[in-house]
């Protein structure tokens, strides 16, 4: 009797742990290797994000905000040259929350305020370098200009028809930049004035922000998944009211590297970008100010 018991004792421990392998196996086999660790990171990956805003051939205009359309297209030619991949916002958004793969290298190149120069030099330049840009756009600017048909690469903005041919190429990504709290008389960008309620404040910011949703919607048929804080600016309590209207992701402008994780919605709020000033050459501010190699190489 005692030998039985202990042959029934013998088999339930080999039934266990051959049942313990086998549910391991499983794991290993169905693990979702379709976004590897990258960058260094396990689990994650490096993300930087570029910021333009203008581009113009005037030399006299060419400052912190303003490059010309070679820079840009040096930019382009040394990011492609070093292996990198130009993605948009909503690629970093599939990214944490479905899981969607990543390249090895992957940058975000982004253009705020969308003036027309933006369309009239950077878009012709994609297709030839195989690239993407992420455009921010003013609502209010964007509806002017497009009623009134007048065209500048100094001061005019991007049409909707300019955004419906940009986004039809696959190549253009439109964010919400506000309709028109781009300005720092009064209220500085989307911020809290002192004095408002939270309840005055909520009211107005989602109103303004859900014009640019709607008037994108309707003349360009584009839901942007992002919000463009204009000048970074951001108040106490701002973030929460972003996130209640749908969007997935917020830029914001602090020149540091982005950490980006499957699974984890927050790192995608407040993503940092680099500024991308006139007066340095694109291997110098690839590799001395983004600091790349450090990361990818």
């Amino acid at each position: 009797m005692k030998k039985i018991g202990r042959d029934r004792a013998v088999t339930v421990i080999l039934f266990i742990i051959t049942c313990v392998i086998i549910a391991a196996c499983i794991i290993v086999l169905n693990k979702d290797d379709s976004v590897p660790a990258q960058g260094g990171i396990d689990g994650g990956t490096y993300v930087p994000i570029i910021m333009y805003h203008s581009l113009l051939k005037d030399e006299s205009m060419h400052g912190k905000y303003v490059i010309s359309p070679d820079a840009f297209e040096q930019d382009l030619a040394y990011l492609q040259e070093h292996g990198y991949t130009a993605v948009l916002i909503s690629d970093l958004i599939a990214y944490v929350y479905d899981g969607a793969p990543l390249p090895n290298k992957p940058v975000v190149l982004t253009f705020d305020d969308g003036y027309y120069n933006n369309y009239l030099y950077a878009y012709p330049l994609l297709e030839k370098y195989d690239s993407k840009i992420v455009i921010s756009i003013i609502g209010y600017y964007s509806q002017k200009y497009s009623d009134s048909g007048e065209v500048s690469p100094y001061y005019t903005h991007v049409t909707w028809d300019n955004i419906k041919e940009m986004t039809a190429s696959g190549r253009v990504e439109i964010l919400n930049h506000s309709y028109n709290m781009h300005s720092t008389s009064g209220r500085v960008g989307t911020e809290k004035l002192n004095g408002e309620s939270m309840e005055q404040y909520a009211q107005t910011l989602k109103q303004d922000l859900s014009t640019t949703q709607a008037l994108l919607s309707e003349k360009a048929g584009v839901t942007p998944q992002a919000f463009t804080y204009p000048f970074g600016a951001v108040s106490k309590g701002e973030e929460e009211i972003v996130r209640s209207m749908g969007f997935k992701a917020t830029l914001s402008c602090e020149n540091k590297m982005n950490v980006l994780v499957p699974g984890d919605p927050e790192c995608l709020y407040g993503l940092n970008r680099f500024i991308r000033p006139d007066g340095i050459g694109s291997e110098e501010f690839f590799e001395e100010k983004v600091k790349l190699q450090e990361y990818f190489e």
